[in-house]
């Protein structure tokens, strides 16, 4: 099973401040574990939502809000990508994270959807589709 885990921002993420020298090192220790566990399949940090925009939509209508955004705990500050057996099994993976910011925070754990999980008719084009993308991207990985 793939979880997205998803680290919430806080005002001192989005005020742009770097992480400590101590933190990086711990994060970059808890990464190492979780790559020679095979549970890590991708992670990032993001910039504060003031380097970045929203694409609102609205029927056929797009209009783009430019960050920064004001409500901090709707906002993401960075995420792993991890395959486990189960979301039990993620959740004890992130119950050994560092805390990522100096103060209270907030780490939120979603199961991926795979294949054609997410329900309705798919047609063999559809699958076939999905299948050739994820080809593509895998090929671009290597």
């Amino acid at each position: 099973m793939k979880f997205m885990v998803i680290v919430h921002a806080t005002p001192e993420s989005e005020a742009g401040a770097p992480p400590s020298a101590e933190l990086i090192e711990q994060m970059g220790h808890y990464n190492e574990q979780l790559a020679k566990a095979g549970v890590l399949l991708d992670a990032a940090g993001l910039y504060a939502s003031s380097h970045g925009a929203r694409v609102r939509f609205d029927g056929d209508r797009r209009s783009v809000i430019d960050g920064p955004f004001t409500e901090s705990k709707e906002l993401i500050a960075g995420y792993w990508l991890f395959q486990t057996a189960s979301l039990q099994e993620a959740i004890e993976w992130v119950k050994r994270c560092p805390n990522p910011d100096c103060g209270p925070s907030q780490i939120e754990i979603r199961q991926v959807y795979e294949g054609h999980a997410c329900g309705g008719e798919v047609t063999p084009e559809l699958k076939a589709q999905g299948e050739r993308i994820r080809a593509q991207i895998d090929a671009r990985a290597q």
